[in-house]
């Protein structure tokens, strides 16, 4: 049933005479995580860090070949989304389709109020919930951070 999701998608794009753009967000850490390690009896393990940023969060799109992202300092919300849809107009010619998931950012008023400012430039397919392995760039956004 999932895959037929993203046939339909296909199916429209090429009808609209749309590009498909997938898109997802990801988080990223300088906090270790917790592992167990070895040390010499009595001396507590001492981790370090190197970067001087708490978490940082990175947007990608996947085009054909192509990867289009923006890492952001934080989480990333409505506006931040936003600019990314622009930045993808900017880059990729024609009227874009984009493929995501139910994330609540991406339901947002702001988000859809922007996304019917484009006039139909830019429309949104739902992914179906639970099936991330139809998104490409689930892979693709972790192994850049």
């Amino acid at each position: 049933m999932e895959a037929s999701a993203v046939a339909g998608a296909k199916k429209k794009a090429r009808r609209q005479r749309r590009l498909i753009v997938f898109v997802d967000e990801s988080g990223l850490s300088t906090r270790p995580t917790r592992v167990r390690t070895w040390a010499l009896r009595g001396q507590t393990p001492l981790l370090q860090e190197t970067f001087n940023w708490k978490s940082l969060s990175i947007i990608g799109g996947l085009v054909l070949l192509r990867f289009y992202f923006q890492i952001y300092a934080g989480s990333i919300k409505g506006p931040q989304v936003i600019e990314f849809l622009k930045q993808l107009q900017r880059h990729i010619p024609g009227k874009l389709l984009i493929l995501w998931d139910g994330a609540p950012i991406h339901r947002s008023a702001l988000v859809r109020d922007y996304l019917a400012s484009t006039r139909g430039r830019v429309e949104v397919e739902r992914l179906p919930a639970y099936a991330p392995e139809l998104n490409p760039v689930e892979y693709t956004a972790k192994s850049v951070g």
